[in-house]
């Protein structure tokens, strides 16, 4: 984070004389943008990430995610409460710290969430989590702690964490939509079923995946968006024709959500979801060490996907300094963790600053004006959460694995040549797919390390805070004899 000074600097700059009061506030004669450019942005950005509007209640809403208790989200509730957190962060992201960045319900987060987090606790326990999360991030962006902390963690790992959650995002995807399954008395996992993937809801997703991929790999605006939607026609025609059921009730069925066309499109929010939360009762259910580096996982992943995600922003933007900070970051900060006790709030998981706001900063979006456009625009998509229902989870896995080769991305920035790099690097990223945790991805990656480092001379160059982590992390690891000795 740059210091006060740096922050006053940014925010003295001259704004010409004769702007309006929405231009001067904003800035945007000054950055060299217009309202209109502005607006065109903001759409941009929510055609280009309304996907997840669709998707957060795949992932966490329905038969698909029930918790320790058996209790699960209303889809519908879950869309309605997504569009609310999305509109509200990504409208106070605009104004607060005048960029423009949306923020929504971020993948990875959400995904841990529904797979490990809600087996050992309750759903309104896990969103407890999620809201502790949120204010320690507000804290350590309010004082400065969260620049050193990032900075204490090597270049690489940070890059190998965001490549290793892109790959379980993917993993997640391919056993959601069937493309890999369990075997029995085999290896862990297989193609398809017995090594096939002929049946009709994985041929759905496949078509989805090349689809959405194509789009995105054209550039196309709202590509993921576009492909979910395509393919959910698609699938809705084709069950009308075949008549499936659920996979549960006959082999080459759907995994999840049987698509057919909702009965309305258009409804009243419901946002019986809002207030549902126990901030501490994780900690009672499975003990303070388990619940705390629950706590640990979603503030790490909250912390550097949205630290990397807006230090990108800033650079396509324009707005980055020579060191990577930007106008205003410590209110960029404070409002990213708000938006992590928001999702929490609302049970939507945490919200985060999503980088498909890079399609709006390409139409030449620069200020916080183009964020209120994008945060207005979901607001009004709370109205159609019906079109949630319709959508089968086969679709919704094709737009994880997309996602996820996005991420991967960021591989390029580990330098494998160097084995001292490259393997607590590989063991970060295959760690969290094979696991399923991305809690066990980072902790091996941070443990390994410090010890490489230490073992071939390099001790000094690991941060005291990393070791420090690392020592967490093997408490962790090893918490079931340690539970027994505290107990």
């Amino acid at each position: 984070m740059t210091s006060s000074t740096s922050d006053d600097t940014q925010e003295r700059r001259p704004v010409p004389r004769g702007t309006g009061a929405i231009d001067r506030w904003f800035e945007i004669t000054a950055r060299g943008s217009t309202v209109s450019r502005e607006i065109r942005g903001g759409i941009v950005t929510f055609v280009t990430m309304a996907y997840i509007v669709i998707l957060n209640p795949l992932i966490l809403g329905g038969d698909n995610s029930p918790d320790v208790a058996g209790n699960i989200l209303d889809a519908a509730q879950v869309g309605a409460a997504t569009g609310l957190t999305a509109g509200t962060m990504t409208m106070l992201m605009g104004i607060i710290a005048r960029v423009p960045f949306a923020l929504a319900a971020g993948l990875g987060i959400n995904s841990f969430l529904a797979v490990a987090v809600v087996g050992q606790v309750t759903w309104p326990e896990a969103m407890g989590l999620v809201i502790i999360n949120g204010l320690l991030i507000v804290v350590l962006g309010a004082t400065g702690a969260r620049t050193a902390i990032f900075k204490a963690v090597p270049a690489p790992l940070k890059a190998a964490i965001t490549v290793g959650i892109g790959v379980f995002i993917a993993f997640i995807g391919f056993v959601n939509a069937g493309f890999v399954n369990r075997t029995e008395g085999g290896p862990p996992v297989q193609l398809g079923d017995g090594g096939s993937i002929a049946s009709i809801p994985t041929v759905v997703f496949l078509f989805a995946l090349v689809l959405i991929g194509i789009l995105v790999a054209r550039r196309v605006k709202g590509g993921i968006l576009i492909g979910m939607v395509v393919a959910t026609v698609v699938a809705i025609i084709v069950q009308a024709i075949f008549q499936l059921g659920s996979v549960s009730d006959e082999p080459g069925g759907w995994h999840m959500t049987i698509p057919a066309l909702p009965t309305s499109f258009v409804t009243i929010p419901d946002f019986g979801l809002v207030g549902q939360f126990d901030l501490f009762g994780a900690f009672s259910r499975i003990g303070p060490l388990a619940a705390t580096m629950l706590v640990f996982t979603l503030l790490f992943t909250n912390f550097f996907d949205a630290m990397g995600t807006m230090t990108g922003l800033a650079k396509s933007a324009g707005l980055a300094n020579a060191d990577s900070t930007f106008p205003r970051l410590r209110s960029a900060f404070i409002v990213e963790g708000a938006g992590a006790v928001m999702g929490g709030a609302t049970s939507t998981s945490s919200a985060t600053v999503f980088v498909d706001s890079a399609s709006g900063i390409g139409e030449g979006a620069r200020t916080g004006l183009a964020a209120v456009v994008t945060g207005a625009l979901f607001f009004l998509s709370m109205f159609l959460t019906p079109l949630t229902l319709a959508v089968p989870i086969e679709v919704g896995s094709a737009a994880l694995v997309v996602v996820g080769a996005m991420m991967m991305a960021q591989v390029a920035e580990i330098d494998f040549t160097d084995f001292r790099v490259s393997l607590p690097a590989f063991l970060t990223i295959v760690t969290m797919p094979l696991t399923y945790s991305i809690a066990n991805g980072i902790g091996i990656g941070f443990v390994s390390w410090c010890l490489i480092s230490a073992l071939s001379g390099k001790a000094k160059q690991v941060h005291w805070l990393l070791w420090l982590v690392a020592v967490g992390f093997l408490v962790y690891f090893f918490r079931g004899p340690v539970e027994q000795i505290i107990g």
